[in-house]
């Protein structure tokens, strides 16, 4: 009798362990279009909204007003005056890439993102060919230091050029060969340049200090250096992608796609 009643359970036994791991697959399938669905309102603000316009125009008005007073302050035997811009989202608008991912339900993938790049389609963002063409004006050389795979570093350079964006050559064209971390390539440029400006997305486009955020997510260290960010560093808008999300994942994009949203709804705050 005993061995009956475990021969009559087995089958249900697989069914319920059949259904679990249905319930699993079917959940990490689900996850991914819920997380692309999330970039349908940063999206729509980045590429239609009034106020992400005059947030860069306000930007880079402001950066044209520190090189100015910059450049006036040069001491005789000085480096070289130079600038340094991040490309994505700083100087090129790859919103339209954002949009196809959130149109396909799809997130992020290196395949489509080098796609895209070899494309070489992207815009050029509100205030970013004005503020290059007067720095340029004013004697300042400029580098583009892009995390781009260097796959990917003709194309790019072709989009450049397309944008009649000035020093869009070979030698101020900076793509990712290694590792995210541009401070060796910003130590290449200030071997011969003086750097007055940094400009980016993330804050890391200025210091690899700000790559490890703790559990502030980084806004201590933005406090403690508010002095030195104002002078020297040129923060852009972007809410579709970037550290400040990585932060929230404990950065680690490598977690699935379910724990994401959770830490995501995790780190939402309610009034108390």
């Amino acid at each position: 009798m005993p061995l009956l009643k475990k021969n009559i359970l087995l089958p249900f036994t697989f069914i319920i362990l059949f259904s679990c791991q249905t319930a699993k697959v079917t959940s990490t399938k689900n996850a991914e279009p819920l997380l692309s669905e999330q970039l349908g309102n940063a999206t729509l603000w980045f590429q239609k909204s009034a106020e992400m316009e005059a947030a860069y125009l306000q930007a880079y008005g402001f950066g044209k007003m520190l090189l100015a007073q910059k450049m006036d302050t040069l001491s005789a035997g000085s480096k070289k005056p130079a600038v340094v811009l991040d490309l994505d989202e700083t100087v090129l608008d790859n919103s339209p890439y954002e949009a196809r991912l959130f149109l396909n339900g799809e997130t992020y993938a290196s395949e489509t993102w080098n796609e895209w790049c070899r494309e070489a389609k992207a815009k050029t963002l509100p205030g970013a060919a004005d503020f290059l063409h007067y720095a340029k004006e004013l004697g300042v050389e400029i580098f583009y230091i892009s995390n781009r795979k260097n796959l990917v570093f003709e194309s790019t350079l072709e989009n450049l050029k397309a944008l009649n964006l000035p020093d869009a050559d070979p030698a101020h064209l900076m793509l990712k060969t290694a590792e995210s971390d541009k401070t060796e390539r910003r130590n290449r440029v200030k071997e011969e340049h003086e750097i007055l400006l940094y400009v980016g997305d993330n804050l890391t486009d200025y210091s690899e200090e700000y790559a490890k955020r703790g559990n502030n997510l980084g806004k201590d260290l933005v406090s403690q250096n508010k002095k030195e960010l104002l002078y020297n560093f040129i923060m852009l808008p972007n809410p579709m992608y970037g550290e400040w999300e990585s932060a929230l994942y404990n950065n680690n994009f490598g977690i699935s796609d379910e724990e994401k949203i959770r830490l995501r709804k995790a780190a939402l705050e309610t009034a108390k």
